[in-house]
């Protein structure tokens, strides 16, 4: 008999993230996360795979704080970041608050790992030029501070004083969990460090103070280390993103775009004569944005789009060592793929479309690629592909995830429909393997966020394998507005989202209940952020669900456009909402609170500032006012995602009682941590 597939094997799972292949192909390395000693918090640590496959994998790094965001330079060393304490500081400096994440060398062949930089405000994004090592180093600095010194000093005076507030004189001011202040991110750069290298000699300034350019920082760095190429984010209408690059020892900036489009996700060829990333058109009301592969010259500017036949939304783009093409991660039907572009002939193959597939490492003979692979019923594992094979599957190669963390009681499979325009809507059903018409199971429909999205592979946040356990099956409906499936399934949702979304969502879920080993009179519906969205709709619009559960939900669209970390974002797809709101009126699930009939767990969380808390208190407000049956499960810690332990806990527990309770006919049983 196995083990349960519980919250406490769940959680023991690792979590592999942040594969990297060294300048050779010999040596991978991956940030395993996992329970501390006392089950409060993932740590992470740095893993060495034997791509071979013929050594186990084996620990590299071990601290208290822990270590991640692996890096290899080209000797084979290992860069990281760390927040562990430096183990050559003075006994005075010892005792200080806890010390920021630094950067930290661990040389090739072994040994103690040595702080290479530690600033007040901790280091956060790295970048490692492939044959010279030199480094971009990404660093918060407060606005006025021209080093890490005067950061410092900024910093004490602060604390001194006894004030946190921020000041602000544009927009916007929070992003995703956090407020845009006091500092902003700079970018950085070095020389390479060497194995006697004991701390950098002052990194440079490449950027200066950025305000909210870099708000999410995508960048990429020359192979021979002469240039970076940063993604660089405007607060305009439309949102603006281009490409800038920065000569790394003038320190000149050129823009290589111009503001025709959102750019993103750079990836600068091997001989740095060009420049290779996503290009997203400006959508309006009337017009779906869209999605292209972009190839731009470095020296002109000029650009042109790549892989047309490829009609997907593209995730990323990476380029193979020859410099002649590009593999490209993109949704499909279901799966995260694994696509090569070869660039002289503008050919498309699919590579791999067994799973979800994560941070390619192509190899330097062309001939091999490394990636983290997932799928439904398996949490994330290194692969091997063959570089060139069409249509092939994950050769896996051992990890620290081994079969004994694997969900056993779950069967995995693919359902597809059709909807009433003749459009195919692509699920995924795992039910129990008990699950017969004699005993069907009950059913719980999951909508995943985004509204670009796609379910493809393993979860840890929207886990079917724990509900499984406890006798329900989950259906996970892509329906309009999914990637996976070309433009026509954005253009279906788009600025639409109470319409083909929501029917789709049903026609999936009529398809499915016709099995005789799905129990129709026992369902439930569950979403998060945009799934939460089109919970609350579904809430207002059919009384079929036995319960239904909305987390980080939308639930008015005209007060959530000014309160949401930006706004204008939604613009392009709902209008300027100061000169005609109808749109967003028309599509808030508010305006159906009357009709809404069936028990609903809201759950939220302070310290989401896309979809802020105050959408769930209004939410919790208007149901009880008109006397639904809701409970309301709130995480002052917690932002838009549940990421603490104890609180998965508290979440899954709140979650599958009262599944059990309006779905099995069970007793409300309370969950003992609540």
């Amino acid at each position: 008999m196995s083990e349960p597939f519980d919250l406490d094997h769940f959680l023991r799972i690792p979590r592999l993230s942040g594969l990297q292949a060294s300048r050779d192909g010999t040596r991978l390395a991956v940030s395993v996360g996992a329970l501390d000693a006392d089950g409060k918090a993932f740590k992470t640590a740095i893993w060495g795979i034997d791509p071979s496959g013929s050594t186990p994998p084996r620990r590299l790094t071990r601290s208290a704080a822990g270590e991640s965001g692996a890096a290899f330079l080209p000797d084979g060393s290992i860069l990281f970041t760390s927040a562990r304490p430096d183990p050559d500081a003075k006994a005075e400096e010892a005792g200080k608050d806890k010390p920021p994440a630094g950067l930290w060398l661990l040389p090739a062949d072994g040994g103690e790992a040595r702080l290479l930089l530690a600033p007040e405000g901790g280091v956060s994004e790295l970048a490692v030029a492939r044959l010279s090592g030199d480094l971009v180093i990404g660093a918060p600095l407060h606005p006025r501070a021209d080093d890490f010194a005067a950061d410092e000093a900024a910093e004490k005076a602060r604390k001194d004083a006894g004030t946190n507030a921020l000041l602000f004189e544009r927009f916007p001011i929070r992003y995703w969990d956090h407020y845009l202040g006091p500092r902003d991110l700079r970018l950085f750069t070095a020389d390479a460090p060497t194995a006697v290298t004991e701390t950098l000699a002052a990194p440079r300034d490449l950027t200066g103070s950025t305000q909210e350019a870099l708000a999410e920082p995508q960048l990429d760095i020359a192979d021979d280390g002469r240039f970076v190429v940063v993604a660089w984010q405007r607060s305009t209408l439309p949102v603006r993103q281009d490409l800038v690059v920065f000569d790394r020892a003038s320190g000149e900036r050129r823009e290589l775009t111009n503001g025709d489009a959102f750019y993103d996700g750079p990836a600068i060829s091997p001989d740095g004569r060009s420049v290779a990333c996503l290009r997203t058109e400006f959508g309006s009301p009337e017009r779906a944005e869209s999605a292209r592969l972009w190839h731009i010259d470095v020296a002109s500017g000029e650009g042109r789009r790549i892989g047309a036949s490829l009609d997907l939304w593209p995730a990323s783009v990476t380029w193979a060592r020859d410099g002649v093409a590009l593999f490209v991660l993109a949704d499909r039907q279901g799966a995260t793929s694994v696509f090569r572009l070869d660039l002289a002939s503008d050919t498309v193959t699919l590579l791999a479309a067994d799973g979800s597939y994560a941070d390619l490492c192509p190899t330097p003979d062309g001939s091999t690629l490394f990636a983290l692979c997932s799928r439904l019923d398996r949490p994330p594992f290194v692969a091997r592909l063959d570089a060139r094979a069409a249509d092939q599957s994950a050769v896996e190669i051992p990890s620290p995830v081994v079969e004994a963390d694997l969900p056993r009681r779950g069967v995995v499979e693919r359902l597809i429909t059709t909807a009433d325009d003749g459009v195919e809507i692509g699920a995924w059903l795992i039910r129990p393997k008990s699950a017969s018409a004699k005993a069907p199971a009950p059913l719980v429909t999951f909508v995943h966020g985004g509204p670009l999205g796609s379910w493809t592979g393993w979860h840890w946040r929207w886990n079917a394998h724990i509900l499984v356990e406890r006798g329900f099956a989950v259906l996970m409906p892509d329906p309009a507005f999914s990637t996976g499936y070309g433009q026509r399934m954005i253009d279906r949702g788009w600025g639409a989202w109470h319409e083909r979304p929501y029917t789709d969502l049903m026609a999936a879920l009529d398809a499915a209940l016709t099995r005789p080993d799905l129990d129709a009179e026992r369902t439930a519906l569950m979403g998060g952020s945009f799934g939460g969205y089109m919970a609350n709709w579904v809430a207002g619009h059919t009384a079929r669900f036995k319960a239904i559960v909305t987390h980080a939900s939308l639930w008015d669209l005209r007060g959530f456009h000014g309160v949401t970390d930006f706004g204008p974002w939604w613009e392009q797809e709902f209008g300027d909402p100061y000169d005609d709101p109808s749109r967003y009126v028309e599509q808030s699930p508010s305006a159906s609170v009357a009709h809404i009939r069936t028990p609903m767990l809201v759950i939220h969380g302070e310290l989401d500032h896309r979809v802020p808390i105050g959408e769930a208190l209004r939410l919790w407000t208007d149901l009880w006012r008109h006397g639904v049956e809701a409970k309301f499960l709130y995480f002052p810690d917690e932002n838009h995602w549940v990421l603490k332990p104890g609180n998965v806990r508290a979440w899954y527990g709140t979650v599958l009682a009262f599944l059990e309770q309006h779905v099995l006919g069970k007793d409300w049983v309370r969950p003992e941590l609540l």
